[in-house]
């Protein structure tokens, strides 16, 4: 007769027992070590020629802290946070080195994508009381540090958080290039015809932020001009050098009045939008392609040559479509005036249409009309979560220049040019 003494555990009542996802989490808390054991080993490298007066190591491991555990998209997964010790002795006029973690900060007790998960399932309509029930499904039972209570903390700081964010200083702050847009959600909002107006501006470093966003108006450029007038009043005093955005917008009205100095640039994806709206549908692809040769052109006037082009072979039959394109031509063009590396940045406003395609698709299927305060700070604090992974301008090194005033000439910095502020 076969013994078989395996033991077999009971299934506790509401338990999901799910073999993939535990055999992900594993996976997933090997990975999370082996990621900070990589981070105090870079660390410890940076300091390997600190020493003390005996010649041993100043900076050193230190063992781990408590067990936490971190919620993440899969569940709970523990994990000890590294510990590094500085030797020295306290007092001896030298500074402390101390250790932070990146990847794991100090108090962190869930993931920057559930930060995210938060907004989205309050905007959907989920009360406090069954915030609970919601997350067991999607991140196993009992999800920690994510009670009722939690829960109401975070949302009532959502508002102060925004209203911080709405009044903080910008006497500091310069922003090399701005992007402009006017967004509708599926998250009705009333009164209908108003939309999210968002400035997002990219510093001297390369690094993007959302630098204006308000309820407004897309087309009413007095809303744009007090969205502006409250930048500048807080400090924004230095114009930013380029904006992008769509031409249908109140913007520029608004702009050439708060910043007169900045250059304008009209986004292609717009754009092109609007022109190949009056060709018959099945011409489409081929227009598109053409219209893409345009702004994709190596020079400037290559791009004006590729436009008579467009032109003659399309004006006889669709002159409307010919009329649009031309429009604002010398705007569709000022990119050509800037670093090459930051083109593929500036011909679009893309980097707001990324960025809320992302808030579009949650709040997509939400139910009942939203206020515009609902609407407003779920939004926001939507868009705060998202700002956390935006990427960089490439060519970031070449921004200084940029606000040097160095003259670029086909995105090629002219040799020994004077610069455009000198002129």
């Amino acid at each position: 007769m076969k013994d078989d003494s395996t033991i077999t555990a009971l299934k506790q009542p509401g338990l999901i027992i799910d073999p993939l996802t535990e055999i992900a989490r594993d996976g997933a808390r090997r990975m999370l070590a082996l990621a900070l054991r990589s981070e105090v080993d870079e660390f410890l490298a940076l300091y390997s020629e600190e020493r003390l007066e005996d010649g041993r190591s100043r900076v050193v491991r230190h063992g781990h802290g408590p067990d936490r555990a971190i919620q993440t998209g899969i569940g709970p997964i523990e994990v000890a946070r590294p510990k590094v010790r500085d030797r020295a002795p306290a007092g001896a006029g030298r500074e402390r080195i101390r250790f932070s973690s990146a990847i794991l900060p100090k108090w962190a007790r869930r993931t920057r994508s559930l930060d995210a998960l938060l907004p989205v399932l309050y905007l959907r309509g989920v009360s406090m009381g069954d915030f609970p029930e919601a997350l067991t499904a999607l991140l196993g039972k009992d999800a920690p540090n994510l009670s009722p209570g939690v829960i109401a903390r975070l949302t009532a700081g959502w508002q102060g958080e925004y209203d911080r964010w709405q009044r903080r200083d910008l006497s500091a702050r310069r922003y090399v290039y701005i992007w402009a847009d006017g967004v509708y959600l599926q998250a009705r909002m009333e009164p209908v015809a108003e939309c999210m107006l968002v400035i997002i501006g990219a510093t001297p470093e390369g690094k993007k932020e959302l630098l204006g966003f308000q309820v407004g108006i897309r087309e009413s450029a007095q809303n744009w001009r007090e969205l502006l007038v409250d930048l500048k009043a807080r400090g924004l005093g230095i114009a930013p050098e380029l904006a992008v955005g769509d031409g249908a917008l109140g913007f520029w009205k608004a702009l050439d009045e708060v910043f007169p100095g900045t250059r304008h640039q009209r986004c292609w994806f717009h754009k092109i939008g609007n022109v190949v709206n009056k060709f018959p549908k099945p011409m489409i692809p081929a227009v598109t392609a053409e219209l893409r040769d345009i702004h994709h052109a190596e020079t400037r006037a290559a791009a004006r040559d590729a436009m008579t082009v467009f032109a003659e072979k399309y004006a006889a039959k669709y002159p409307a479509a010919v009329k649009c394109l031309q429009k604002d031509a010398d705007a569709m063009l000022a990119f050509f005036d800037f670093p090459a590396e930051h083109w593929e940045h500036l011909r679009t406003s893309n980097p707001i249409e990324s960025v809320f395609a992302t808030v579009r698709h949650r709040t997509v299927r939400t139910k009942g009309a939203l206020s515009q305060k609902t609407a407003r700070l779920m939004v926001f604090t939507l868009v705060q979560a998202a700002s956390k992974t935006w990427r960089r301008l490439q060519g970031a090194n070449q921004l200084p220049r940029v606000i040097e005033g160095v003259i670029f000439t086909n995105g090629v910095a002219t040799p020994d040019a004077t610069t455009q502020n000198a002129a």
